[in-house]
């Protein structure tokens, strides 16, 4: 139906930057909100930031004034520009989209996942 391709991430010492985005892809009608959660060794999920389709972003206290959110509605795609980053920081991310999903009759809306890419800092 709907493939959230990610790309970016690796590995950064503290302090430096990584870039993340994130493309979907399939039958997609309308791409709704947009979003990066994380998984950190031993905690919960976590959402580290959205957009929504008018621009609308919301941040995790922790990242804010150091994580920049940003979409291309054209293209489906999302971005994450990570800088300042710190060791706490060290998660799988994943990405994260609502769609509108097309079917034959109508729409459906669902969440979709990627699969995650590694950010690793570390010095």
């Amino acid at each position: 139906q709907v493939q959230l391709r990610e790309s970016g991430g690796g590995s950064a010492q503290p302090g430096g930057s990584l870039s993340l985005s994130c493309v979907a892809s399939g039958k997609i009608f309308r791409v709704n909100a947009m979003g990066w959660y994380r998984q950190r060794p031993e905690k919960e999920r976590e959402m580290v930031a959205k957009v929504t389709t008018d621009g609308t972003v919301t941040y995790e206290d922790s990242v804010k004034g150091r994580f920049t959110i940003s979409r291309d509605n054209g293209k489906n795609t999302v971005f994450l520009q990570m800088d300042g980053l710190k060791p706490e920081d060290t998660a799988v991310y994943h990405c994260y989209a609502h769609v509108s999903v097309l079917l034959s009759q109508g729409t459906l809306d669902h969440d979709f996942w990627g699969r995650g890419t590694q950010v690793t800092v570390s010095s």
